[in-house]
């Protein structure tokens, strides 16, 4: 008897059980529903959903544009020539000059690099009255003293990065950082400072001209990135576009920094006469080697938006932000046989502002004065044979 009781309590507790698994477990109706709604959000019109994300984006946009803040206090644009006084100057090569920099907002010098003399000067307030920071265009200075000391040869590959190395003429072709910040740190501030005194930076560049700012070379290296962030960009040097003028004309020249002089009577014309300043004897052998990666930066680098197909420039870009505003710098010459013109462009603004825009600009002065040399070529013979006609 007790048996069969206990057998009929365990069979009552098994379908207790039972009846509560199936009470848990969802209703044919709780599935329908949840199938219903799965199906419903697959298949949202696309339409919906364009405007969906559309409206995500238009979100997204309006804070970025909420937290974006324009970095620059300075305007890209201005009438650089409104208060220049061009007595003096080469009236062809100023002509040239403005119409290449046009308005925007910056500075221009030509000089004749086999004598020192100013040819024009665009802007002349920004060029002789403001020192600025070289940028990149302090490199070619930097690796003829490293080529000097005995450092690196042309050939020498210097690691910049993880698996890659460069010699010194695609380094200046593409103004690495790293590479010119090695060869600051293998120089030394003392023998850095030394090479920069040499081409006259933190001394005037011109002969006795009013007014001209001497530059800044810093007594100590710079407290953010030491000796190599002067090296490679020129930090706390402030150089003018005329001290620019004379380091790059004496590469041009061959080793003679000249006085930059600035004639602006007829009287002061006529009497010119060259001022040589020193001759940098111990660099010669090495302007060679340097000149290699100038050339490469205009034909594939930097500085390719200078490109002549008609003629070899030289030249070096620099790009860096200085007080709320971006510089640009393009230092160059032309023509390696018998370099005429070195042109300095110096831009200051915004991001428009920046070396191979400099460079463009260059190049399109290089090109209008190459024309006008063309046209008084064929003046001069046109004129020659109409004399020997008159004669015969």
């Amino acid at each position: 008897m007790l048996k069969k009781i206990a057998i009929l309590a365990v069979a009552v507790t098994w379908l207790w059980g039972a009846e509560s698994l199936l009470s848990e477990a969802p209703t044919p109706r709780h599935k329908t529903r949840t199938h219903i709604r799965s199906s419903s959000s697959k298949h949202l019109t696309a339409a919906g959903r364009t405007s969906a994300k559309s409206r995500q984006v238009r979100s997204r946009n309006s804070r970025r544009r909420a937290r974006y803040r324009n970095p620059w206090r300075i305007s890209s644009f201005s009438d650089p020539a409104a208060q220049d006084n061009p007595v003096g100057e080469d009236p062809l090569v100023r002509g040239a000059a403005v119409t290449a920099l046009g308005q925007w907002n910056g500075s221009v010098v030509v000089v004749d690099p086999n004598t020192g003399r100013i040819l024009s000067i665009v802007n002349q307030k920004m060029a002789l009255h403001s020192a600025f920071e070289p940028c990149s265009t302090f490199k070619p200075m930097v690796a003829l003293g490293a080529l000097r000391e005995g450092l690196i040869s042309p050939e020498t590959k210097v690691r910049v990065g993880r698996r890659t190395t460069m010699d010194l003429t695609t380094a200046l072709a593409h103004s690495n950082n790293f590479y010119f910040a090695k060869l600051g740190r293998m120089l030394g501030f003392d023998r850095l400072a030394q090479y920069a005194y040499l081409f006259g930076f933190g001394e005037k560049a011109g002969w006795e001209i009013p007014d001209e700012s001497p530059g800044r070379f810093p007594a100590v290296p710079p407290k953010e990135g030491g000796v190599g962030n002067l090296a490679y960009c020129g930090t706390d040097m402030g150089v003018t576009a005329l001290q620019m003028a004379a380091a790059i004309s004496t590469i041009a020249n061959g080793g003679t920094l000249y006085y930059l002089q600035y004639p602006r009577t007829p009287e002061e014309i006529a009497q010119f006469t060259p001022k040589i300043r020193r001759r940098l004897v111990e660099l010669t052998q090495h302007f060679g080697q340097l000149k290699e990666g100038l050339a490469a930066a205009v034909l594939y680098g930097t500085g390719r938006m200078a490109y002549n197909p008609e003629e070899q420039i030289y030249g070096k870009t620099g790009t860096c932000s200085e007080d709320g505003a971006r510089l640009g710098w393009f230092v160059s010459y032309a023509n390696e046989r018998q370099p005429n013109y070195v042109v300095v462009v110096l831009l200051r603004g915004g991001r428009l502002m920046y070396g191979p825009h400099a460079a463009q600009i260059a190049g399109q002065l290089y090109r209008d004065l190459r024309q006008i040399e063309q046209h008084a070529t064929q003046a001069q013979r046109a004129g020659t044979a109409n004399s020997d006609t008159l004669f015969k």
